[in-house]
């Protein structure tokens, strides 16, 4: 199976008070194309800046990282922004809605930009498939917190990236609420076989995934309960 993400010596040091604070420690991963996995960690661990290094949102100190083959640290911004728009979605903890715009045309808004044909069908389609065709032309005040969720999941889906990153997505909800989102993501990476990454703090949640990255104070280490997971991961220090 070939890889979709492949991490070579990435690593993330900032300045704090004048002096260098390693957030990520030097990490090798290589994800295959259509895995379900998780990246698992107290507050602080390094997750979330390790899910943004993957995504291109924040530049590594050190290595490289590789989206489907294309190396985007090599990338400028406005390449990796392009990039972003054709291979991943992002669903974010706060679900990062339009207040003044309809589920419908929240989902909208990414189709329209990348001039997809068809886009008020294609809308139509993510909105049935996170369940909400009866919602869509509700605002987000309207909408519960789940339902702001699915749509933000539906419009992480309009670009049909091959991977999607979610960071704490059930973090903002309920428990019940937050176990539908997560049986809708897991339906999506079986039924799309995109590559799901998901950053949480559940560890519950994160033994749904099979395959997880535990973080510790930016060291990351492997835990698989599927044996024949095809993922290898080193950390050091």
């Amino acid at each position: 199976m070939k890889p979709m993400i492949e991490l070579i010596g990435v690593s993330k040091t900032v300045k704090s008070g004048g002096r260098p604070l390693t957030i990520v420690h030097p990490v090798d991963l290589v994800v295959p194309s259509g895995q379900l996995l998780s990246i698992v960690g107290p507050s602080g661990s390094g997750k979330s800046t390790l899910l943004g290094l993957i995504a291109g949102l924040d530049t590594p100190s050190t290595g490289r990282v590789l989206i489907d083959g294309s190396d985007i640290t090599s990338m400028s911004e406005d390449q990796v922004a392009q990039f972003r728009g054709s291979k991943v979605g992002f669903v974010f903890q706060f679900f990062h809605l339009i207040p003044s715009l309809t589920a419908r045309e929240n989902i909208l808004i990414p189709l329209e930009l990348a001039s997809v044909k068809d886009a008020g069908k294609v809308a139509a389609s993510l909105l049935d498939e996170v369940g909400l065709t009866e919602r869509a032309h509700h605002y987000p005040s309207q909408l519960s917190g789940g339902e702001q969720q699915r749509v933000a999941v539906a419009r992480a889906l309009a670009n049909n990236p091959q991977v999607v990153l979610a960071d704490e997505p059930t973090g903002n909800l309920d428990q019940e609420t937050g176990q539908q989102i997560i049986e809708l993501l897991i339906r999506i990476n079986r039924t799309r076989s995109t590559t799901l990454l998901l950053v949480t703090h559940d560890e519950k949640l994160a033994k749904r995934t099979g395959v997880t990255v535990a973080m510790q104070d930016g060291v990351t280490s492997i835990q698989s309960t599927i044996a024949s997971a095809n993922l290898e991961t080193v950390a050091s220090t």
